[in-house]
């Protein structure tokens, strides 16, 4: 797999495992989540470190090719989705860990 090619997979897992962390939370009708806690704490750790690496890669190529906007339109769009991502899984799993 060449690596411009890793931003674009690490989005689209993220949003996968960000479904599944979403559905897997929803508290049943006896009250418990669909998936167990520490289930969940797991994939939210690993969808983050997954999402900050196609973060870091996008930034890295983005920097590397020069921001011309025009050319690598869908390459910056997918990059900021991944620095979304990455905010979006941290202050989840701020959530998701009992105090």
């Amino acid at each position: 797999m060449k690596i411009i090619n890793f931003p674009y997979l690490a989005l689209a897992l993220g949003l996968l495992l960000l479904l599944i962390i979403t559905r897997g939370s929803q508290p049943g009708s006896d009250g418990d989540t669909a998936l167990p806690l520490l289930t969940l704490l797991i994939i939210n750790e690993c969808a983050f470190f997954l999402t900050a690496a196609g973060a870091f890669i996008g930034i890295k190529q983005l920097v590397a090719m020069g921001f011309n906007l025009k050319q690598q339109l869908f390459h910056t769009m997918t990059t900021v989705l991944c620095v979304l991502l990455t905010i979006q899984f941290a202050l989840l799993g701020f959530k998701l860990w009992p105090l």
